[in-house]
């Protein structure tokens, strides 16, 4: 999608984004967005929204969404939502959790770029 130049900057002041390359990995899964090392869940006045858009030339990416264990000296329990496909998007509301993890279905890696807006 295109966007004029002044948009751009604004964009980049007013809303975080980044790409994540994923990569094959066992469970807890890559973080996307929060961390497998985080000891409590995070919640917000109002869920932030978290958009991911899987690379048009990437493989197919598995999400989903972790919260902390009960006791949160185990892993992470990790909760999968979908499959995207290349070049597919989601958009993610993120309350009640500790992250979000992704992972190239086929065993190959990815990018995922994210943007991060509150409602």
């Amino acid at each position: 999608m295109p966007f004029s130049g002044a948009t751009t900057a604004y964009d980049a002041w007013s809303h975080l984004h980044y790409k994540v390359r994923v990569r094959a990995t066992t469970p807890p899964y890559q973080s996307i967005w929060g961390s497998a090392g985080m000891q409590q869940n995070l919640t917000f006045p109002d869920p932030i929204i978290l958009h991911v858009r899987n690379d048009p030339f990437g493989q197919r990416v598995t999400f989903g969404t972790q919260v902390v264990a009960n006791p949160p000296s185990g892993p992470p329990i990790q909760t999968t939502i979908g499959i995207l496909q290349p070049g597919e998007c989601v958009s993610i509301p993120v309350q009640d959790c500790s992250g979000v993890f992704a992972f190239p279905t086929d065993k190959i890696e990815s990018t995922v770029y994210c943007f991060i807006k509150s409602t």
